[in-house]
């Protein structure tokens, strides 16, 4: 894969978000367990973002991003639209910078996200996500009270920052020595694919990297196939995945995954909570169902593990604990 036709972030651009985040943003572990090696076939390791800030990945693109703004800007606040995990990384990397942040988030997100967004300090502000535009509501609020819109993926600094998770999975796989064949990376916007995707092109030219979604909810892989942005009907089935429900890719990230991506994959409701399951159970992880998509994939046998070694992203952890146990008592 070539990265020179690739618009507007670079693995320079990740790296200096690497450099922004030292010391801020957790290094999270690259997990590895027997019994997931033995049932794949292969080697799996898995990129615990579950354990960063806020839950998941998301404060990485949101503190890059933020601290790029001039003071005067940060100081009038921040706005961000989010179903919860970007809401979360906005919030507490405004806390920690200075500036006051509005959230615009759907009315059905989880509880646990809307509350742990409030007390992280920001002010939020609920729609309805099947009637209303959260962008539309987002973007009359930055005009009339003049903040600064941080996206949740269509940003070249919010890419490049969730790029250093691709940036670190690269360095603690030559640490142990791993060939990173395959990887694997939960889908929404893209933001996070366009940035892993970046920077493992750019280190692991060798290796393959899909995008993993929810069923009925696979535009990027739709997108893929088509050679042009796809969106999802208006009419698909909701999915317990709240986190991977972005209407189409970004315009921004599709070009990149366009270019560096080999494929998408989507998996189902049922498989997810399977991956939420076995996560729990056997790996000792929480791990929310948008965040279990990509073991989702490998548990389910949708991507060929044997004799490989695969790397996925556990992107979040911010599951409520009614949907938990209702996950673990389910047979």
């Amino acid at each position: 894969m070539s990265i020179t036709s690739v618009p507007n972030v670079t693995i320079a651009d990740v790296e200096a978000a690497a450099e922004v985040l030292a010391g801020v943003a957790m290094r999270t572990p690259l997990v590895e367990n027997s019994a997931l090696n033995e049932r794949s076939g292969g080697r799996v390791l898995l990129k615990a973002e579950t354990l960063q800030r806020t839950g998941s990945f998301k404060f990485r693109g949101a503190y890059n991003k933020i601290t790029s703004l001039p003071a005067q800007l940060r100081t009038q606040g921040i706005l961000a639209w989010s179903s919860g995990n970007h809401a979360q990384g906005v919030a507490e990397a405004a806390r920690l910078l200075g500036a006051p942040a509005t959230i615009v988030m759907p009315r059905d997100a989880p509880a646990i996200k809307i509350d742990n967004t409030r007390r992280l300090g920001a002010e939020v502000i609920l729609y309805d996500r099947y009637n209303e535009s959260r962008e539309e509501i987002g973007a009359r609020i930055a005009h009339e009270r003049g903040l600064a819109i941080v996206k949740p993926y269509d940003d070249p600094l919010v890419i490049a920052g969730q790029g250093t998770v691709g940036l670190e999975i690269d360095e603690q796989c030559q640490r142990i020595g791993a060939e990173n064949d395959i990887l694997l990376v939960n889908c929404s916007g893209g933001g996070l694919a366009a940035g892993c995707a970046t920077a493992i092109a750019a280190r692991s030219p060798a290796t393959e990297i899909y995008a993993v979604e929810p069923q009925y909810h696979d535009d990027m892989a739709r997108s893929l196939a088509a050679g042009e942005r796809q969106t999802n009907p208006p009419d698909a089935p909701p999915t317990l995945c709240d986190a991977l429900m972005a209407r189409a890719p970004g315009e921004i990230t599709f070009p990149i995954a366009r270019e560096l991506l080999s494929g998408g994959l989507s998996v189902s409701d049922a498989e997810v909570k399977h991956a939420v399951r076995y996560a729990y159970e056997v790996l000792k992880l929480v791990v929310e169902p948008g965040g279990a998509a990509s073991l989702a994939a490998v548990l389910s046998g949708r991507i060929e593990c044997r004799g490989k070694t695969v790397c996925l992203i556990l992107s979040g952890g911010n599951i409520s604990p009614g949907l938990l146990s209702e996950i673990l008592a389910d047979p």
